[in-house]
Order: C-alpha cells, then structure tokens, then sequence
C-alpha cells in the first residue's frame, strides 16, 4: 500500500515539474492556444468566442473527467515503473489502490474547483468496477501493447511552441516511446470511452487531429524527422457490448492517417485559427460567425439561448 502511494505521488510530482517549471511559467504569460481552442474553433468560432473570449461558459464536472484523469494517472504510474525499473516491479504495483486513491483525488479537486460534486457515489463505484475490468485486461495483455524494446522518454511531456507574434501552442503528449532498434517515436494519447471508437468517431478529423498536431511540434522542439514519428490512440473502453457476435476487447488501438497530406491539413487548419482568430497584436477577434450544423450544436450549451439563436436543435 505504502508502495503505491509513493509511485503516485513520484508521478504526479513529475507531471507537477513540467507545468511548474520557470520557463513554462514565463511563456505561460505570453497568449498560448491548446489543441482543445483549436478543436471548439473548428466546430464553431461562436462557441469558441463564447467559452474563450467573452468566458460566459458554464463548465460542468462530471464523472467521465475524474474518471479519465485518474485512469491516466493509473497506466502512466504502471509504465513509469516498467520501463524505468522492471516489468515485475510494474506487475507488483498495487494498481486497484492507485486508481481507487487517485479517483478520489480528481473528485475532491474538482469539487473545490467548482464548489459541488462531479458525481454520485453510485457512479464512482460503477465507474470504479469498470476500472478495474480495464486493469485486469491492461495486466493481461501489456505485452501486446508495450514491450521492453521501447525506451520510455516520458509521461506528460510538455509541448510550447512559438507559432506567430508570441502566440504560443501549449500541450503535454500522454506517453512518449523511442523505437530501440529503429529510433522511432511514438506518441501516445491515453483516450478513456463507454464503448470504444467507431467507424464515425475514427473518420471525425477534429477528434483524430489533436496527434497530428503534437507530431508536428514534437519534431519542431525535438528537432526530429517528422517521418521517423508514429503517433497511436490507446483507448481504454469501460464497458462491452453483451451478447456480441464478434470478440471484444477492453483495449483498443487506432493510428490516424499521418501522412504529408493529413499533416497539411491540420497545419492549414491551424494557420486558419491563428490568422482569423487573433489580430496582429494577438488579441482576440471578437464578432465570430456561428456555423451551426447538427453535430457540433448538438451538445452545445449555447443553442437556443440569448447567446446564440443560430444553433441547429
């Protein structure tokens, strides 16, 4: 028990250096962009006004976040300890307890942040159980997924580029892997879902772009061959379909095309943002144009409100 506590405090220690260092700090003051405005811009400019420049949204904690943080806190924990140590010590590793103490401290954080619970008991305990599903796979199959001739560069590894006028791309990469025998990286986002991806998740460009992305930037900091970067989403599914005709797994794998024209794509999109988003001193360009459409006004908490009225129901 002891043991564990100790790896989860070593983590989150090492996660705090990255976004506490000096330098990151003073960047930090400088305008920075995450993968996240990017994302809401391309769904709707409005939406993005709204939540980043006017800042009249209303975040709302909810258990799929604590959740989230906390399963990525458990499996990072995990290959921390098996590439930097031993695979045994990683197998001896209490995880269970890990993900049970570091579920309770996303719940209490995000309580004091917004001052009311992200979720019930009976949902944390739900979503506790399914965690541990996800582990006894995770320590059954590892070997299919991380193996010993990977070299671990890191968990939570800071990206900060300069883009245009001080306007800076802040984000941090989930799991970063160097290819022994080839040199090659890995990037690896840590995506935590009910179900796993489907066909129309895979195929949506906004939520497959964000490793593109970091495959860019990792290459401009790094100074590494872009083509010598794979990049992967490791999706860890809470539940499986009942009664399925075909085998399921708890884990599953997707790799987004990354070529020279999925890369030019994402740049463009990004070159887009900056240039119709943010004036030449960098600021913030106000009276944004919604563009309503059913998938992206379908969540929004906007639509039909004395915020937006263009919004599609």
């Amino acid at each position: 028990m002891d043991g564990s506590r100790t790896d989860i405090q070593n983590h989150k220690l090492a996660r705090a250096e990255h976004s506490k260092s000096p330098q990151l700090e003073e960047k930090n003051n400088m305008a920075h962009i995450s993968y996240s405005q990017l994302s809401l811009y391309n769904e709707c400019p409005k939406h993005w006004q709204l939540n980043y420049i006017n800042k009249v949204s209303v975040f709302r904690p909810s258990i799929h976040l604590v959740f989230g943080s906390a399963m990525h806190t458990t499996l990072q924990t995990y290959l921390d300890t098996m590439y930097n140590s031993t695979i045994k010590n990683a197998d001896s590793l209490d995880l269970p307890n890990i993900l049970y103490e570091s579920l309770g401290e996303e719940f209490l954080k995000s309580k004091a942040e917004h001052d009311k619970n992200p979720c019930t008991k009976s949902e944390l305990k739900e979503f506790y159980q399914d965690g541990l599903n996800i582990i006894d796979f995770f320590k059954k199959h590892r070997n299919k997924y991380f193996s010993k001739n990977w070299e671990l560069l890191g968990c939570e590894i800071p990206l900060d580029v300069e883009l245009k006028n001080g306007i800076r791309f802040i984000g941090y990469m989930d799991v970063v892997l160097r290819h022994i025998p080839t040199n090659r990286i890995k990037i690896i986002d840590i995506k935590t879902s009910s179900w796993g991806w489907n066909k129309y998740q895979k195929a949506d460009k906004n939520k497959t772009s964000q490793l593109l992305l970091y495959k860019q930037f990792f290459s401009e900091q790094e100074n590494y061959k872009l083509d010598n970067i794979d990049i992967e989403y490791f999706i860890v599914k809470r539940k499986l379909y009942p009664n399925a005709d075909f085998p399921q797994k708890k884990i599953q794998t997707f790799a987004p095309a990354h070529g020279k024209v999925s890369m030019n794509r994402v740049t463009n999109s990004l070159h887009n943002f900056l240039n119709n988003g943010f004036d030449e001193n960098s600021e913030f360009k106000v009276n944004q144009i919604a563009t309503p459409s059913k998938s992206s006004c379908k969540w929004c908490e906007f639509n039909q409100t004395e915020y937006c009225d263009k919004g599609v129901r």
